[in-house]
């Protein structure tokens, strides 16, 4: 079954505030077995007018899953506390 995962390039708008989204989404992405393989650190563009800011991406067994993981009671506590304090874009992918 190919895997799933969630990319998301954040613009973090409150630093403070966002610390409490970054606790809850830890707790809902280990709930949900996600295997995180990016999350901040350094970004360099080599083509095209793309500016990320703050880029994660969270492997989850499954395209269904990620999308679940989304969908969940605990994501929802953190996307409810991120409000104001980021803008987030977001994509649910199949991988291989």
């Amino acid at each position: 079954m190919p895997s799933g995962y969630i990319i998301a390039n954040v613009s973090v708008t409150d630093p403070v505030r966002y610390e409490e989204y970054k606790k809850w989404s830890t707790e809902a992405l280990k709930a949900h077995n996600a295997e995180i393989c990016v999350r901040g650190g350094n970004t360099q563009v080599m083509e095209g007018d793309w500016q990320p800011e703050r880029m994660v991406i969270a492997k989850f067994p499954s395209f269904e899953a990620a999308k679940a993981f989304y969908d969940s009671a605990e994501y929802l506590k953190a996307r409810q506390a991120r409000e104001g304090a980021a803008i987030m874009r977001l994509v649910v992918v199949e991988g291989l």
